[in-house]
């Protein structure tokens, strides 16, 4: 190491230990802005960046949109002058560490869309200047901080180690998740550089009780596609299983208790409509993506996609057969879904199994309505859903009720003892016994 690079490395190291330096998160969703309280309430001065005035807003306001984010917390930052949201990036030039919250969803043809990253990247750029380091911390492919980021600001005519320093450090909050906060869940770092780690992993551990460094980025970025991997095909094998055991007229919950009993050699993993969120869905994509680019066909990983791909299909045949058993055909009868959200608890609809659910029953000429207390509306194609109060009168009106996220906000007891037909593809219903209107997955 140079005494340039010393110097630059050291300057940066006491300002991280004296929490004087200066933190810009850029994103402030529901990883960035618990993110970015976290650092404000260690004592550092924090800027969150966000394009979406609305939530920079709000943020400013000290209102929490984030459920993981207590309105108190984030108020009491806000106040106390250490946290600033703003949709302005100028902030960025004097920031000694920027972190990048941005989202990284699937493109129209399932392909990795890093578009956000790009945008994020090219202000930070712009912005980059001596002593600063960048940490990524969005969901990507193997090789994208070293492959993309580092040229990038390369560019700039600045060197790594000399000038700034670079990471990546995966996001790993579990979003309406009370028992694992942001500072339990051991934090993934790992630098483009040593020095890079180093610093990264010196300032994470301000916030978190556990850091755990690897080699390189690229091991960081892989080892949180391999976490998330691991879920969905888990998550593949209990459909499956699922469906197997409706065709052999057994009680796939049942059968997953009872192999849970096993304390060795058997994590339970559970049945539902399919898969939803940014992480489940998105993340085995990013991986067989690159895989491909290598000439790797990752066959697992597909075979799981199809088959939770397929969960949503097997939910409408569902309810079409709960109808069947009424003698009403789907079309022209009333289904009425309880829970969107792609997670019980949580206000966020993205890649939702609801949402082709919704559309493949509408397609089939039902009327569909639904009840959500955290998400108040959907669009689903160019329909637009609006969420409904339930009633005595709804409930026992609705031909067929379909539970497909188990909000603990509903009573289960007062909708089967209500509804003439339920299908429960969540297990909501388990502690109400058997009952002859409840048709579970």
């Amino acid at each position: 190491m140079s005494s340039r690079q010393r110097e630059s490395s050291q300057e940066l190291a006491a300002k991280i230990e004296t929490t004087s330096a200066q933190i810009a998160v850029i994103g402030l969703g529901y990883v960035g802005l618990p993110l970015a309280v976290a650092f404000a309430e260690a004592g550092f001065s924090v800027t969150g960046i966000d394009v979406d005035v609305d939530r920079v807003e709000q943020a400013r306001a000290g209102k929490s949109y984030i459920s993981d984010v207590i309105p108190e917390r984030l108020d009491a930052v806000v106040r106390a002058g250490r946290f600033h949201a703003t949709a302005d990036f100028t902030p960025l030039a004097r920031a000694d560490v920027v972190l990048i919250c941005v989202p990284t969803p699937m493109n129209k043809s399932r392909e990795p869309d890093i578009s956000y990253i790009r945008l994020a990247a090219a202000q930070t750029q712009h912005y980059l200047h001596h002593g600063q380091l960048v940490i990524l911390e969005s969901t990507t492919y193997p090789g994208t901080t070293e492959e993309m980021l580092l040229p990038l600001f390369e560019q700039t005519g600045l060197k790594l180690d000399e000038d700034f320093f670079l990471a990546y450090s995966p996001e790993r909050i579990d979003p309406g998740n009370t028992v694992y906060l942001l500072r339990d869940i051991p934090k993934i770092v790992g630098g483009v550089s040593r020095t890079s780690g180093d610093l990264a992993e010196q300032l994470y551990r301000r916030i978190v009780t556990t850091v755990h460094r690897v080699s390189s980025a690229r091991v960081a970025e892989a080892a949180k596609l391999l976490e998330n991997t691991f879920r969905a095909v888990n998550i593949a094998l209990a459909n499956e299983f699922a469906l197997l055991c409706r065709a052999l007229s057994m009680d796939v919950w049942e059968v997953i208790s009872a192999a849970a009993t096993k304390p060795f050699g058997f994590m339970p993993f559970y049945p539902g409509p399919g898969i939803g969120g940014h992480c489940i869905p998105v993340d085995p994509s990013y991986l067989t993506w690159k895989a491909r680019l290598h000439g790797f066909e990752p066959r697992l990983i597909g075979v799981a996609q199809e088959i939770n791909s397929f969960m949503p299909h097997y939910v409408v045949d569902m309810v079409a057969e709960a109808l069947n058993g009424q003698g009403k055909p789907v079309n022209g009868s009333h289904v009425l879904v309880l829970g969107v959200a792609y997670k019980r608890n949580v206000a966020d609809v993205r890649e939702s199994p609801a949402l082709a659910i919704i559309e493949g029953l509408l397609r089939r000429g039902a009327r569909v309505s639904y009840a959500d207390p955290y998400i108040p509306q959907v669009t689903v194609n160019t329909t637009v859903l609006t969420s409904i109060e339930l009633s005595d009168e709804l409930l026992q009106a609705a031909d067929c009720i379909l539970i497909h996220t188990d909000h603990s906000a509903f009573d289960y007891r007062r909708v089967v003892e209500r509804a003439r037909v339920v299908v429960d593809v969540r297990n909501a219903t388990r502690d109400l016994g058997n009952c002859a209107n409840v048709i579970r997955l």
